[in-house]
């Protein structure tokens, strides 16, 4: 839900020759090689200006782009069209939530790029180069984006609640202990103005906090843990705490009465990777300007970001390596960063002015690209699990959001969501 609501990357059904003007070779009417690419969302390679750029550098290519709106329904179709090794573009993506599944399940379907000329693994963080990886060793993905955490927070609202207002004062009040920022709110609901709440929402917290650990719902060895795991527990516990307490705004998370309450200005924090900025601005429009800070995290974690594969079937392997690894690569993350906001996944892109220079006019001139850059350097290696999606979506709507808006017990609400998990799981 995340990543379609941000357009972070999400996949698409390729262009069948009829409709792109190829033949069956994947070349065009002037004998170029035609490389096609399948999106979801938006990745903003065209709108930045990548492709065009690429294609003057190698006149003998044209790139072609097809894009599903929605991760939830490019996902299904690239898998049908994986079982099937038909109907895939040159280049398809793969959402962050999904890679899991698709290198425990789908590996053989994919040109292993760890392997392939052109690319080098130094240039990626570890931590994800590692969740494209099977443990075989074939990474069939390149990193695009990552979504390092930060906390956005109201600088009116802390003000008025008499906390401090300077984000590196605010990010001390919690440094290192998500524990911390629960006990901040306290005191921040104290005195809090009226019909203001410190933060979104209880999903908002468990996203939060759950993101900045190693290890979530399965174990290295692919085992379910989720219903024994500390680090689950604790996000769980404090998202609760956060819920009883009356923290929160009683929100669930990209539906119009949060984009209601945003833009009404209704709570003082919510968690941040660097696509969320522009939800906010777009959501809090003008009247909100400047009254927006950024702050580090009590702890770095990733929310969000994708990756590029290159199926067997592509007809153009090696121009279709070479261009994801083109697109990939530090210089072209750091353009697209400052054309389009998707913060790069490559460590090499912080120290280009683009990333280490950038500051945001909106959020008080905040220097997200020191803030982010290191928030990303500091994300542990994360075990994503097939079913990572399904478990928190589910321990976030069918327990914490019913805490949250109908005041059901803790333990009752534990209960509930594990059940629909392992329904869910057994489907």
């Amino acid at each position: 839900m995340a990543a379609a609501a941000i357009g972070t990357s999400l996949l698409a059904g390729c262009a069948s020759d009829e409709d792109s003007g190829t033949d069956a070779g994947g070349s065009d009417s002037k004998g170029k090689t035609v490389i096609t690419v399948g999106l979801f969302g938006t990745f903003g390679f065209q709108e930045a200006g990548l492709y065009e750029e690429y294609e003057k550098l190698n006149p003998k290519v044209k790139i072609e782009q097809t894009v599903i709106e929605r991760n939830e329904n490019y996902y299904p179709q690239l898998l049908t069209r994986l079982g099937s090794n038909s109907g895939l573009a040159d280049i398809q993506a793969i959402e962050v939530a999904n890679i899991a599944e698709v290198v425990q399940t789908q590996s053989d379907k994919f040109v292993d790029l760890g392997k392939a000329d052109g690319v080098s693994k130094d240039d990626y963080f570890p931590w994800k180069w590692e969740q494209a990886t099977n443990p075989e060793g074939k990474t069939i993905g390149l990193g695009t984006d990552v979504g390092p955490m930060a906390l956005c927070y109201r600088k009116d609202h802390f003000e008025a609640a008499g906390l401090p207002t300077d984000r590196e004062e605010v990010g001390k009040l919690w440094a290192g202990d998500w524990g911390k920022y629960i006990e901040v709110g306290k005191r921040f609901q104290q005195n809090a103005p009226e019909g203001v709440a410190w933060v979104d929402s209880a999903g908002g917290v468990y996203n939060a906090v759950i993101s900045s650990s190693a290890k979530r719902y399965y174990s290295e060895q692919g085992k379910l843990i989720y219903k024994d795991n500390p680090a689950v527990k604790e996000a769980w516990d404090l998202a609760a705490e956060a819920a009883t307490a009356g923290l929160t705004d009683k929100e669930q998370q990209f539906t119009p009465p949060w984009d209601k309450s945003m833009n009404n200005g209704t709570f003082a924090t919510i968690s941040c990777p660097p696509w969320m900025l522009g939800y906010i601005q777009d959501k809090g429009g003008d009247k909100a300007k400047d009254k927006w800070d950024v702050a580090q995290a009590p702890k770095p974690g990733n929310w969000g970001g994708a990756f590029l594969g290159v199926p067997e079937t592509s007809r153009h392997k090696e121009e279709a390596i070479k261009l994801a690894a083109w697109l990939t690569a530090p210089t072209q993350q750091a353009k697209l960063f400052a054309e389009r906001g998707s913060f790069p996944s490559t460590p090499g892109s912080y120290k280009t002015p683009e990333v280490a220079e950038a500051k945001h006019e909106f959020f008080s001139n905040a220097p997200i690209g020191q803030i982010f850059s290191a928030a990303a350097e500091g994300v542990p290696t994360q075990v994503i699990g097939p079913k990572d999606q399904v478990i928190q979506e589910n321990i976030v709507n069918s327990g914490l959001l019913q805490i949250d808006q109908k005041g059901v017990s803790p333990d009752k609400a534990w209960e509930s969501a594990t059940k629909t998990v392992d329904n869910a799981l057994d489907e």
